[in-house]
């Protein structure tokens, strides 16, 4: 398979992981067990995760995914964000889901996902980077919802999942316009101001560095970090899964040798619930095709 089969595989493979995850989620069922399904599922079906499953809560926005023992229940307004790669060629699509049947809940829902189909609609239109942004604010403020404004989608390379160009959420007035290739969009919708803030480290990393660690425990984990993730984000709990409860131990000696970026997790910062909506497209001879959707 050349490069747009790779892409349009990993896409095809998330589109029935989220079809699975849709029927696996419910109240009180517990995050690790959704992670691991959702993880088991990409697997099963002929793909690799590009990233830890993220199901964020409500103002917990982006980069929450349970940790080895989590015992942290589905509930409120839950965002699933999976990734799935063929040989690096990756599909980054998100959905939310109310868990509370709330009506609030619902209309951000229902907005994040318009949000996305009007930016869709403006790639397709070539229109810019600004304008692209522009669709999203315009359709997030006329349901009296804000876009969460630092924050923003991002083309996509082989394993490398925030390749060059970002993608507002809002009216940058950039006038760039996307060019051949992979690009994931992603709104994020609140009631709240509309920006977040970073919280507590999420278990999430990805290698910045290759540099010699001392400990004997420590560089076996690194070099099957380096084979296994290369440069895509990885999480503690499938370390732990590989190497038991030393791989933590491990993992603080590679970030303090400066090995690691660790994510944070990402808080709406008027503590409002948010929603997102994200689908992976590629342009190719200027023909625009939605590999998630």
């Amino acid at each position: 398979m050349n490069q747009t089969e790779q892409t349009i595989k990993a896409g095809a493979i998330s589109k029935q992981v989220k079809d699975y995850a849709r029927e696996i989620i419910k109240k009180d069922v517990p995050l690790l067990g959704i992670a691991e399904k959702i993880e088991e599922k990409i697997i099963k079906l002929g793909g690799k995760p590009a990233f830890p499953t993220n199901l964020s809560i409500n103002e917990n926005t982006a980069h929450h995914t349970p940790i080895y023992n989590d015992e942290t229940k589905a509930s409120g307004l839950l965002k699933v964000d999976l990734g799935v790669h063929i040989n690096g060629f990756i599909a980054d699509t998100t959905f939310s889901i109310d868990l509370e049947n709330i009506e609030e809940n619902k209309k951000l829902i229902e907005t994040a996902q318009d949000c996305l189909n009007q930016a869709i609609q403006a790639v397709k239109e070539n229109k810019s980077l600004g304008q692209i942004g522009k669709a999203i604010q315009d359709t997030a403020e006329q349901n009296n919802f804000s876009p969460i404004q630092n924050l923003s989608g991002h083309e996509i390379a082989q394993w490398e999942l925030h390749a060059g160009i970002t993608i507002p959420n809002y009216n940058n007035n950039n006038e760039q316009t996307l060019k051949d290739g992979t690009y994931a969009i992603e709104p994020f919708v609140t009631a709240g101001v509309g920006s977040v803030y970073e919280g507590k480290p999420s278990g999430i990393y990805q290698i910045i560095k290759q540099t010699n660690v001392r400990d004997r425990n420590a560089r076996e984990v690194l070099n099957y970090i380096i084979e296994e993730y290369k440069t895509l984000p990885f999480c503690s709990r499938w370390l732990v899964k590989k190497f038991g409860t030393r791989a933590l131990i491990s993992l603080k000696l590679i970030e303090q040798a400066g090995c690691l970026h660790q994510f944070p997790q990402l808080i709406e910062k008027s503590k409002k619930p948010v929603a997102q909506s994200e689908d992976t497209l590629i342009i190719r001879d200027g023909k625009i095709e939605v590999t998630t959707g």
